[in-house]
């Protein structure tokens, strides 16, 4: 997975502004952005989503992500009331916003809502099957015996698109976690034993 993969899931608006601040500062310390949403809660909740590339993100870089982009907001000001900030991870239930992300949890169930209709409808719901060339392919459930149960989205069609939280997605994003962590840990642990 690339650092700086773009992502095909945007923001619109206000949220667009405050992602064009905060996203080079977010990957100038090592992190991705996946989500930028700013909600009524507390007042006004300003919520950055990220990870690192390897998909995890621990509440020392939640906190190492808040007091990066912390300055560049103040001194951008994008918001003209006060707001609360939070930075969180994207979670077992993620949003899917880069291509990658399609294909990393290929296999496992998926809502997506597109910004434009595609035969008729907008609302997809079934089990991921990745990305062919530009297109998300998602196999539906409970289609008639003579109909097509994959459809092809349009990735650049994508309105929003989200896992839906099941005992495998539990089962396999924690192994996931597990798997990076170790990884970087073993890595850490190589960088100690070098000679000077």
């Amino acid at each position: 997975m690339s650092a700086n993969e773009p992502r095909i899931v945007v923001e619109q608006g206000l949220e667009a502004r405050v992602a064009a601040i905060v996203e080079p500062v977010i990957e100038d310390l090592g992190y991705r952005l996946v989500r930028i949403k700013i909600s009524a809660a507390n007042g006004c909740t300003l919520q950055i989503m990220a990870e690192r590339p390897d998909g995890t993100m621990t509440v020392e870089d939640c906190e190492a992500v808040s007091r990066g982009v912390s300055p560049a907001l103040d001194v951008e000001d994008p918001i003209n009331r006060a707001y609360h900030l939070e930075v969180s991870s994207p979670g077992i239930d993620r949003p899917l916003v880069r291509s990658s992300d399609f294909d990393r949890w290929s296999g496992h169930e998926v809502k997506v809502e597109m910004s434009v209709m595609l035969d008729g409808r907008k609302r997809f719901r079934g089990m991921l099957l990745g990305v062919k060339e530009d297109y998300a392919l998602i196999r539906l459930p409970d289609v008639k015996a003579d109909d097509v149960d994959t459809v092809e989205l349009p990735l650049g069609d994508v309105g929003e698109a989200k896992l839906v939280l099941t005992d495998d997605l539990i089962k396999a994003a924690l192994q996931a976690e597990k798997a990076a962590l170790a990884a970087r840990d073993s890595g850490s642990l190589e960088q100690d034993n070098k000679p000077n």
